[in-house]
């Protein structure tokens, strides 16, 4: 089985990798990356392929080379801060980038499961009677990443319906673990931590906003649950990839405080605080369960535990070397 992941150089897409390497060693894996920018270390046994989504030339010559049986795509600017800095360039991305690689398939008459993420913000401002919220909630997208993850929900729906492609939508609440980038709160404030332990700032955390209710699961839960859905997902529905379990923000930093070798303050940081927040994105794994079976097997305080080594190790050490979860 040859499978494409594009944004294989990616927190998930590393997670992934890891995933099939371990779990599913017969499947060959292709890695799309943008040209001149792939990391020094792809994850082991990952064959690149480069193509930029945006370039519809490009993505027609990578899919010459590449003929897969399962599409997994996750390249996407995923910052919802960093699309309110850059509206255009966004949708760009989520939008075009999509349509770019659908397009590819269809022209080849290729037949490949595609598993199209999305993402939770879809759901935007809601009401607290919808929590948790189902796959049937109504969407109302509050930020510019909001928009563009709907527009490419849609998309994705409009190409199974109108090609019969084998595609399968998410639409996947906050993940985290080792590797999470620092433009994410619950990594922010491990990194900060790691760095207040290691002298390099003064004992002081700087936040945004504490008291939004978020969702949280582990980034090697989630990988597990786009595999299930691309065995036993039907194609042209969406499914919730999530917990169905609330915390607030600030709890999640106590717990990482918690596990921290110094006392530390905390301060609001205006600058963290986006335009418009929503209040609380919690989901219903129920459909994602009927379909595929899908369980949880990695605790919140495991995760946050090994997001903090992670940056220890980082910042300390140099190369991080987790060992692997063992289940």
């Amino acid at each position: 089985m040859r499978v494409l992941v594009t944004g294989i150089a990616g927190f998930v897409g590393g997670h992934l990798a890891d995933f099939l390497r371990t779990q599913r060693p017969e499947v060959q894996v292709f890695g799309l990356l943008r040209p001149h920018g792939s990391p020094l270390e792809l994850p082991a046994r990952v064959f690149p392929v480069e193509a930029d989504l945006e370039d519809s030339a490009a993505v027609e010559a990578a899919f010459d080379v590449v003929h897969p049986d399962r599409i997994i795509h996750l390249a996407a600017q995923s910052s919802v801060h960093r699309s309110w800095e850059d509206p255009a360039g966004t949708l760009r991305t989520n939008v075009l980038g999509l349509l770019n690689m659908l397009e590819a398939v269809r022209r080849r008459a290729l037949a490949p499961r595609i598993l199209v993420i999305g993402s939770a913000e879809e759901y935007g401002l809601v009401e607290p009677k919808e929590i948790p919220l189902a796959e049937t909630a109504p969407l109302r997208p509050n930020s510019p990443y909001a928009v563009s993850k709907v527009s490419q929900s849609y998309l994705a729906l409009q190409y199974a319906l109108s090609h019969q492609m084998a595609i399968i939508r998410t639409r996947t609440f906050h993940h985290t673990g080792p590797g999470r980038g620092e433009i994410f709160a619950e990594s922010s404030f491990a990194r900060q931590i790691a760095e207040i332990e290691l002298g390099r700032r003064p004992p002081l955390i700087e936040v945004g906003n504490l008291e939004a209710i978020r969702d949280f699961s582990d980034v090697r839960d989630v990988v597990r649950a786009y595999w299930a859905l691309l065995d036993r997902g039907e194609p042209g529905e969406v499914y919730n990839v999530c917990s169905g379990r609330s915390l607030r923000i600030r709890d999640l930093l106590d717990r990482l405080i918690a596990l921290a070798e110094v006392d530390v303050e905390i301060r609001v940081d205006g600058s963290r605080l986006r335009p418009a927040d929503i209040p609380a994105l919690v989901g219903d794994p129920r459909k994602l369960q009927q379909a595929t079976g899908y369980a949880q097997k990695i605790e919140l305080a495991e995760t946050l535990a090994d997001l903090l080594r992670y940056w220890r190790e980082r910042l300390g050490a140099g190369r991080l070397v987790l060992p692997p979860v063992s289940r």
